[in-house]
């Protein structure tokens, strides 16, 4: 007789065991019709499970997190189900779930184009419609290396391999088409009714270049088509958004083969970066940090003493110098972070328990080698600059400058257009360095910086460095969008490998503490989710060219040179557009190209010594003097936004 512990701590207690689908419907028939999955003592299952025993349970549904995550990873199956009726010879792989949907790799001799998808995903609505039953079957591995030998199934017979001995293999059941699944997944296809196939892919099997290429068939899901609806239009909308796309269209950057994953910025790119790293110097300066260089070719023992080149040479550039014909040849890398350098500045003479916290800060130019298939414009580089920092600090000082921290973000990212982020603690995994009491005392530092300032989060247990616990702050933009970009994270590991030290109250040395932190995380990266926050209209403040002056006719050539001259001379970014061209031609072209002002002169504003005011988005602000422009200009850059 199961007595039953419900999140709300009341109890219900039955003669037999029930599933976690009965208990929905004992509990009403409409959490019944939206329950999907469960949770047995903390335990994620499938809702046609069995509670056999006194236990706390949770009915999952689909309008969470968690209930939609089930929908997805069951989507993948339904996906794998109609591609095994449409094309038999469909060699089957894994289909997981991602951020807002899953995918499904598999091998199959014809090549599945973008037309192929309409059909796959017909096929799938069909099927759902069949509102049938998913059954789940626990069995051996003898019987599941049977079922998909069988079946001819080679990649699901090389997943049984890998799988050690007495863990629970189960086999879900979709009519003629069987998966094996950790689960949960939905027990009837009824659920699954609002998804899209988006697109297909290359993938090597298990990630690895050295294996066979797979293809891979992408897909969304949601609980309601308004939903799914709702993230098809943000898609589009992204598209159009796209910083690669805006890039070319605005002259900002590009990107060529002989310089993989590498920035070529233009000159109006270019401004962008300078001004948000001026914009950044000064929140640092004002915070009290130090702002140093350090080397970006690094010999490889600077590197093994860290213990990167244990954990991250396949990552890493790495050159060979014949140094003054030396019998061994000289090993070095480019950096691909810069924390073991900053510990080489911070140890250059004594430190004293009173010099703490000592701030460093450097605009860091990092190298790491990422596949190129990864690589994705501004978004993911091989070479990038981190707005990189490094607080040494004892234990003591963790939460003070951790608090201090997250003012100088929030205040960052407000400047920059972001008035929401959300914070992430993550605590300390199984595998980590450093006594449990100073684990301890970090995580609650961390944790009480965060309370006092009012701030919500999250905590994600088991989630953080193996050499200290670490906060991510996770922007959201114009479309919902998350990025995690800024980061703190608290580390015990590095002084004591590098032998950092401070000389304490009692006379006696001391590993300081080192927190390693960045608000954008790399200057590349952030122009390019800048770029799709904004679509390519960047705040005044930011924006590259902030004014155009436009002539109608060759006669007032002269007074816009003049008025392009006065405006230049009180620090805005201004040139002047003096083509053969009609003045609407300009017009529509300079506002193409998302300039803020556009002022036209001709004969009238030649006249009154005056201009024409259009600002972005085609708003015609009228004749006005000179004076008066530019305090509508500086205005517009004080407010930032």
């Amino acid at each position: 007789m199961p007595k039953i512990t419900l999140p709300d701590k009341s109890k219900r207690s039955f003669k037999e065991p029930i599933t976690i689908n009965q208990l929905a419907a004992d509990i009403g028939p409409g959490l019944a019709k939206s329950t999907v999955a469960g949770k047995i003592s903390g335990k994620r299952v499938d809702a046609s499970d069995l509670i056999a025993e006194d236990c706390e349970v949770e009915i999952i549904t689909s309008d969470t997190e968690e209930g939609l995550e089930v929908v997805r990873h069951s989507c993948a199956h339904l996906l794998a189900h109609a591609l095994k009726q449409l094309y038999p010879e469909t060699k089957l792989a894994i289909g997981p779930t991602i951020e807002n949907g899953f995918y499904y790799d598999f091998l199959l001799e014809q090549k599945i184009t973008e037309k192929e998808l309409d059909k796959i995903e017909k096929r799938m609505k069909k099927l759902a419609s069949e509102n049938y039953e998913v059954v789940r079957e626990v069995v051996s591995k003898t019987k599941a290396k049977k079922t998909f030998k069988d079946r001819n199934e080679n990649y699901k017979l090389k997943i049984i391999k890998d799988i050690p001995d007495g863990e629970t293999i189960a086999l879900y059941h979709h009519n003629e088409y069987i998966d094996m699944c950790r689960g949960p997944h939905v027990t009837n296809t009824r659920h699954l009714k609002a998804f899209k196939l988006t697109k297909v892919s290359g993938a090597y099997w298990k990630g690895d270049s050295k294996n066979e290429m797979l293809q891979r068939i992408y897909g969304t899901a949601w609980k309601t088509k308004k939903d799914l609806d709702k993230y098809l239009e943000n898609l589009v909308e992204a598209e159009k958004r796209d910083h690669r796309k805006i890039g070319r269209q605005l002259d900002l950057f590009h990107f060529q083969e002989e310089a993989p994953g590498m920035v070529f910025w233009h000159s109006k790119g270019w401004t962008i970066y300078r001004v948000l790293e001026d914009f950044i110097r000064r929140q640092q300066i004002e915070a009290g940090y130090e702002e140093i260089k350090t080397p970006q070719l690094v010999d490889r023992r600077l590197w093994e003493q860290s213990g990167h080149w244990d954990k991250y040479r396949e990552n890493m550039f790495i050159t060979e110098i014949d140094e003054e014909h030396a019998n061994e040849k000289r090993v070095n890398a480019l950096k691909p972070m810069n924390c073991p350098c900053h510990v080489q500045v911070y140890k250059q003479g004594l430190k004293s328990y009173r010099d703490l916290p000592i701030r460093l800060a450097e605009f860091g130019s990092c190298h790491r080698y990422e596949a190129s298939g990864t690589l994705h414009g501004l978004l993911r580089v091989r070479a990038m600059t981190q707005d990189d920092g490094h607080i040494f600090c004892t234990e003591e000082q963790i939460e003070s400058e951790t608090k201090n921290f997250i003012e100088v973000l929030s205040h960052t990212y407000k400047e920059l257009g972001f008035e929401k982020f959300d914070i992430k603690l993550s605590t300390r995994p199984e595998v980590r360095v450093g006594s449990d009491s100073v684990w301890e005392r970090s995580e609650v530092a961390l944790e009480d910086a965060i309370k006092n300032l009012g701030l919500p989060y999250e905590i994600s247990e088991g989630e953080g460095a193996f050499y200290g616990p670490k906060l991510d702050f996770v922007l959201t933009d114009a479309l919902q969008r998350e990025w995690q970009c800024g980061t703190l994270q608290a580390d015990f590991n590095l002084p004591e490998r590098l032998d950092t030290n401070f000389v304490g109250e009692d006379g006696v040395k001391h590993r300081p503490v080192m927190l390693h932190r960045a608000i954008l995380g790399s200057f590349e990266r952030f122009i390019g989710i800048l770029i799709e926050h904004y679509a390519g209209s960047l705040p005044v403040w930011l924006s590259p060219v902030q004014v155009i002056v436009l002539n109608i006719t060759d006669k007032h050539s002269e007074y816009s040179k003049e008025i392009r001259n006065s405006i230049k001379k009180n620090g805005f970014r201004v040139k002047s557009d003096l083509r053969k061209e009609k003045i609407t031609y300009k017009i529509r072209d300079h506002s193409m190209q998302k300039v803020p002002y556009l002022l036209v002169v001709g004969d009238k504003e030649l006249k009154n010594n005056s201009i024409s005011v259009r600002a972005r988005g085609g708003v015609d602000l009228g004749s006005m003097s000179l004076s008066k422009f530019l305090e509508i200009l500086k205005k517009d850059i004080e407010k930032k936004n």
